[in-house]
């Protein structure tokens, strides 16, 4: 067995895991963790014949790491080691070792909270952060901290990077173990940075071939996403043309198992590799013979935004944690280079660690496992709690899809329903689908649309009608070369989704070979992503959530006025969401199989473009109206909160103000705030604004009994309305306190604007002549702002300390006036002159 660097701190760790039930292992990628530590610990005397568990965040590393384990065994995978993962097992029953994928292990320890017979549990990876590691995690604690108090479940958390210390206050304060590794020196080649707009793929492809010529040994090539795996591969085997002595292997998920083992074995003698892969390749697996990274510094990430209840893919820059990762993997076996397409600048900007999943991804699965599981998300301990927003919308989605109910003042519970669900090994909008199709008599159309909806599409860029998928998927056509893998995978998900469907239909259809069935069993899943054409033939839609969606490319399904929209998102730069894979949709389905996603509502509006009032009842699909009709007999009430609602909508601007009344608003508004200034109540009402349109019903409802159209709320008697708002003998002091105009020393009555505060007058210099301090209102209390203006009325001066312009500033102001206007009267001392509105003072 070849000595790896985990070697050196294995002693420690099985120490620091004999003392405690929980430990954190660093270590870099290559250090041999994975290999390693599992059989390291297999024969430990506190592990007393129970088993281990593994956990993998990929499929794809977690077949990889059991067949490495095996071998080191000189065994083949289903003896000692075994896996686990979605649509492939290899378990026997004297396997010790199972190494199984994160969501394997949630529906596991649901079944078993106690996880009876594993011995450790290994989170292998953990760095990723993935969704399900972080639920899995905060079970299994809460499941040990119930049902093991006699043989606690040990606890390891491995990664290349993690916060430390953060991990060990989350396990009681665990032991952290370090393995420095070993990595050959590996010497940077930066690029510039990418301009917006640019395509990666020719300076990618550019400098694939650069290395090619310049470096030996095989190249790793990070890309963000398979379209762009697609389209490197695509120009390097232009560019490389019949050379045979270079292999192009793309790596993804998403690929079949030879193609991924092609990718990850050492290249055949004489031969070399450009392994074109996604983050899968950053610490997951382990490819040989690279000696050459380049890295376009770049991930797609799915991101799920509240506020649409969608998902979007962003592509962003990677974290420096994941860049030194990446560069790792050229030091493996020998010294090597990494070009790393941007600047060592931007690489100062990148952030330390990419962000937790639980904290930007779609949550509706957790909480229908938290629901099933009994609890809160505070009642258990997590690295970073689930974010609130999109909690409680996970929550929202799933009521509507039967999972959840809820009265008055308590918390959510779990249905019949949502225990099924909780049970499929789907997401909930797929568990859901299968349960109520197989109940409707459409099980197997279910399955295999549950199985097209789980994996990536099988027809990209074929148009986006789901009906040609399902034709693929039953054999009626030969799929392309690069799409037999994905149907073959999605006839082997629907075959084990076959298997979850039990007992007879409750309620069959009678016409199940009808088209429109797709639609419904899309419904069922999507009930938020009904959408109904804005305009005959046109490519935009509008979706039950109220949000828009579009064709990006004219599709022959445009010619349908209502769909259902199974796949959708937007990039960054696209405004607007695109519809990738739909089917069409039958409305009248609202009326029977679907008539739980239909409310009624009785809408008490105004019909803007008419001016009328409108009472109808309408039926609705989230925000989508399916029908209508005249509501009859409706009393005054309702008219009247009918008209209460449209001024609410279109704001207090609805009604006749004038400058005079918005002025008096003002007026009362400076009494109220100065008082409140003082002591924590006013007699002074609040008419402002937002408490206007708050209370609406106190008082202008007993205003509306002869408003019928909307040019009627013109006649209203703004002014007497809202002057009943200040009792006896508030308008009396009203105009004592915050008078309409000042009289100043001229014996001009000037204006005050209380549009600001404080108040101003704009007066003429000359007129406050003999003035030596700043005018004030409200018995004094408030100060106004002068605005002190020229002959022509233009200001020269803004104060609200008189006395200094006077001392200060009025030799200057005079000077400039006096030459502008030499008629007019400047005296040397203001404050004995005489004050004048008059070009020169009477005699």
């Amino acid at each position: 067995m070849n000595s790896l660097p985990i070697d050196a701190v294995l002693p420690a760790l099985r120490q620091a895991l004999a003392d405690r039930d929980e430990a954190v292992l660093e270590a870099p990628p290559g250090a041999g963790k994975t290999t390693r530590v599992p059989l390291a610990l297999l024969g430990e005397s506190w592990l007393a014949g129970q088993t281990i568990l593994m956990l993998e965040p990929r499929r794809l590393a977690a077949r990889a790491a059991a067949e490495r384990l095996a071998s080191e065994l000189g065994e083949g995978v289903g003896e000692t080691v075994g896996y686990r993962i979605r649509l492939d097992s290899k378990v026997g029953p004297n396997t010790r070792i199972e190494v199984v994928t994160e969501g394997i292990l949630t529906r596991r320890l649901q079944e078993d909270p106690s996880l009876e017979g594993v011995g450790l549990l290994i989170f292998d990876e953990f760095h990723e952060r993935s969704l399900d590691a972080d639920l899995a995690l905060a079970l299994s604690l809460n499941g040990r901290a119930l049902f093991r108090d006699e043989q606690p479940l040990k606890i390891l958390l491995m990664s290349a990077t993690l916060e430390g210390t953060r991990l060990s206050s989350l396990l009681n304060d665990a032991p952290v173990i370090s393995s420095e590794g070993r990595m050959f020196p590996v010497s940077m080649q930066w690029g510039r940075p990418f301009q917006p707009g640019e395509f990666i793929e020719p300076r990618v492809v550019q400098t694939v071939l650069d290395a090619l010529g310049t470096e030996s040994g095989s190249v790793l090539v990070f890309l963000p996403g398979q379209a762009e795996i697609r389209r490197v591969n695509q120009q390097l085997a232009d560019a490389i043309g019949d050379r045979s002595d270079v292999l192009l292997c793309p790596l993804h998920g998403e690929l079949d198992l030879n193609a991924q083992r092609a990718a990850i074995e050492p290249a055949p003698k004489g031969k070399r590799k450009v392994v074109l892969a996604t983050n899968i390749a950053e610490t997951s697996l382990t490819i040989d013979g690279v000696r050459v990274v380049i890295d376009a510094g770049l991930a797609r990430v799915p991101r799920f935004d509240p506020g649409s209840g969608m998902t979007r893919l962003d592509t962003q820059r990677i974290s420096r944690a994941s860049a030194t990762q990446r560069a790792g993997r050229a030091g493996r076996l020998e010294p090597g280079v990494c070009y790393r397409l941007w600047s060592e600048a931007q690489h100062d900007q990148l952030a330390a660690y990419g962000a937790a999943e639980i904290l930007q991804a779609d949550l509706v699965g957790l909480a229908l496992q938290l629901a099933r599981w009994g609890v809160e998300p505070t009642q258990l301990t997590w690295l970073d709690l689930p974010p609130a927003a999109a909690y409680s919308q996970a929550q929202d989605l799933l009521a509507r899809l039967g999972a959840l109910t809820r009265k008055p003042g308590e918390d959510w519970k779990l249905t019949p329903h949502g225990q099924s669900m909780a049970e499929v090994p789907a997401h909930p909008r797929i568990a859901h689908l299968l349960l109520r199709g197989h109940e409707l008599g459409l099980g197997a159309l279910a399955c295999d649309v549950a199985a097209l909806l789980g994996e990536r599409d099988i027809l990209r860029g074929a148009g986006a009608d789901l009906h040609s998928r399902l034709t693929l998927l039953a054999g009626s056509e030969r799929a392309a070369k690069g799409s037999q893998g994905g149907v073959q995978r999605a006839r082997q998900l629907s075959r084990q989704y076959r298997g979850y469907l039990r007992g007879a239909a409750r309620k069959p259809v009678v016409d199940p070979d009808h088209p429109r069935w797709l639609g419904a069993l899309l419904a069922l899943a999507y009930p938020d992503r009904v959408a109904q054409q804005r305009r005959a033939g046109g490519a935009e839609y509008r979706l039950a959530n109220g949000r828009a969606a579009l064709f990006a490319e004219p599709d022959a399904l445009m010619k349908q006025p209502w769909l259902v929209v199974a796949d959708l998102g937007s990039r960054q730069g696209q405004r607007e969401e695109r519809i990738y894979l739909a089917a069409e949709f039958d409305p009248d389905l609202f009326d029977s199989v679907l008539a739980e996603q239909v409310a009624a509502f009785d809408q008490l509006d105004w019909n803007e473009r008419e001016g009328v009032f409108r009472a109808e009842r309408q039926r609705k699909a989230g925000e989508l109206i399916i029908s209508r009709e005249p509501l009859t007999g409706l009393d005054d009430s309702a008219r009247g909160q009918a008209l209460l609602a449209l001024v609410r909508r279109k704001g207090l601007e609805l009604l006749p103000w004038t400058p005079e009344l918005r002025q008096w608003q003002a007026r009362v508004g400076l009494l109220r705030q100065m008082d409140l200034q003082t002591q924590s109540e006013s007699e002074w009402p609040d008419v402002s604004n937002d408490t206007l349109l708050e209370t609406l019903d106190h008082w202008l409802l007993p205003y509306l009994g002869k408003v019928t159209r909307l040019s009627h709320f013109g006649n209203l008697d703004l002014s007497s309305i809202l002057h009943n708002l200040l009792p006896w003998p508030l308008p009396q002091r009203l105009e004592e306190l915050a008078p309409h105009h000042l009289t100043v020393p001229s014996g001009s009555s000037v204006r005050l604007d209380y549009s600001e505060a404080p108040p101003i007058l704009a007066v003429r210099l000359q007129e406050l002549f003999g003035l030596a301090d700043t005018p004030r209102i409200a018995n004094g209390r408030q100060i106004v702002k002068l605005h002190l203006l020229s002959p022509a009325r233009r200001p020269v001066q803004v104060t609200q300390d008189l006395a200094n312009f006077w001392r200060s500033t009025y030799a200057e102001v005079k000077k400039d006036l006096k030459g502008r206007y030499p008629k007019h009267y400047w005296p040397d001392d203001p404050l004995i002159a005489e004050p004048t509105s008059r070009v020169k003072p009477r005699k």
